[in-house]
């Protein structure tokens, strides 16, 4: 963003929380709100103040949350839509020759998505079990694939990166298999945000604090709408909508989804 009277720019954050409990059947209609600030920790972790539960973030803001928030983190999660960008990547650039190992890999991630889709709006004790039942062989089957694959690739290979990527998260990649609120991945808050990446693109920078701010309510209200169309059965139903006023309440006891 500008920095008027300094003749130069700074940088600022927009921090993105998504809470939607629908995927495991909970009691409450989805919410996203956004917060502007130009410093990195003081308005993450004040949004976090008093929240007890599980946290999806992404990167370095994870290793952030877990040094000043352990309390409320019982594991570091990893995301399968990370891995699965890698070996996407991987077989784009080697388009038209096959890459028959980032294809197979994609197909067994599918496999992992395909319980998940079947297993959506169920209770998280019959989402958990389902996926004991069914994603976690499959998930077992995966790692023992990719450790047999690994003796036989080039250690410098693209696609060996993208594998032993996936042993060295594997235990946050698979904490989801043990808990029916965990998502495999922050795609919804994601998706919430690259309108504002893209917008951000065209505009450039925000220019001053304040407008950058705005821009972040903004956001908020836009995404909520969008969220409530788009569900409006789900609201119907409880008379509500997420905004600045309720959303305080969200972090008390749900499972939050968050990124930067």
């Amino acid at each position: 963003m500008l920095d008027p009277g300094r003749g130069r720019t700074k940088t600022g954050y927009f921090w993105a929380l998504s809470r939607d409990d629908r995927p495991w059947a909970g009691p409450d209609p989805p919410g996203w709100f956004t917060l502007m600030h130009r410093a990195v920790e003081p308005s993450g972790l004040r949004l976090l103040e008093g929240y007890r539960g599980i946290i999806h973030c992404d990167g370095a803001y994870k290793t952030m949350i877990r040094e000043r928030r352990a309390d409320a983190l019982s594991g570091t999660l990893a995301f399968w839509s990370h891995l699965r960008r890698q070996f996407v990547k991987i077989e784009r650039e080697a388009s038209p020759a096959p890459a028959p190992v980032a294809r197979q890999a994609l197909e067994r991630i599918a496999q992992l998505y395909a319980v998940e889709k079947a297993l959506r709006g169920r209770s998280d004790a019959e989402g958990c079990a389902g996926r004991q039942a069914h994603a976690r062989p499959l998930a077992t089957a995966l790692k023992q694939w990719v450790e047999a694959k690994l003796d036989h690739l080039a250690p410098k290979s693209d696609t060996a990166k993208a594998l032993r990527y996936a042993l060295r998260h594997w235990s946050g990649l698979t904490l989801y298999l043990d808990d029916g609120r965990i998502e495999m991945d922050t795609n919804a808050v994601e998706r919430a945000m690259r309108p504002i990446k893209l917008n951000a693109k065209n505009s450039l920078f925000a220019g001053c604090d304040e407008g950058a701010e705005d821009w972040a309510v903004l956001a908020s209200f836009i995404e909520t709408a969008l969220c409530r169309a788009r569900h409006r059965a789900v609201y119907a139903a409880r008379r509500t909508m997420p905004s600045r006023v309720v959303f305080p309440r969200f972090l008390a006891d749900r499972r939050l989804v968050g990124s930067a």
